[in-house]
């Protein structure tokens, strides 16, 4: 399991893909799973940043664990921030067109429906995000 913790600002999205994308490459991730990985952490990581803290900012670790049999990749993102579950969010309503749609729920939404398995808690005061994907 790799580690990175730095803070939780947009400066640092660059960082974590990086970081993330550096684990993926060592167990030959699909071109299709790493970009789908890379849009989430974009997701995840920029709603830390911009809401964990306000108007403060604070630190984030991102945990990123590869399994070869079958290849997948767990990773995890946690922050001391004000409690919140994104999965609480109730879908946005896709039969809408985009001008007839509340702003706000894609993202998430998009999460969801892009990995295997989300998961969050709210633990020893930290949030606690897990996602799951298929990488081959």
């Amino acid at each position: 399991m790799s580690e990175l913790t730095l803070d939780a600002t947009i400066a640092n999205l660059d960082k974590v893909t990086d970081f993330v994308n550096e684990e993926l490459e060592k167990i030959g991730c699909s071109f299709k799973a790493m970009t789908q990985i890379d849009i989430v952490i974009d997701e995840l990581f920029s709603n830390i940043a911009y809401y964990a803290y306000k108007p403060n900012v604070g630190p984030v670790t991102v945990l990123v664990d590869v399994v070869d049999d079958p290849a997948c990749v767990f990773i995890t993102f946690m922050d001391n921030g004000k409690p919140f579950n994104p999965l609480e969010a109730r879908d946005p309503d896709t039969t809408l067109s985009a001008e007839d749609r509340k702003i706000g729920g894609l993202g998430i939404f998009l999460v969801k429906k892009t990995m295997d398995e989300v998961s969050y808690e709210f633990a020893d005061g930290k949030n606690i995000l897990r996602i799951k994907k298929s990488v081959k």
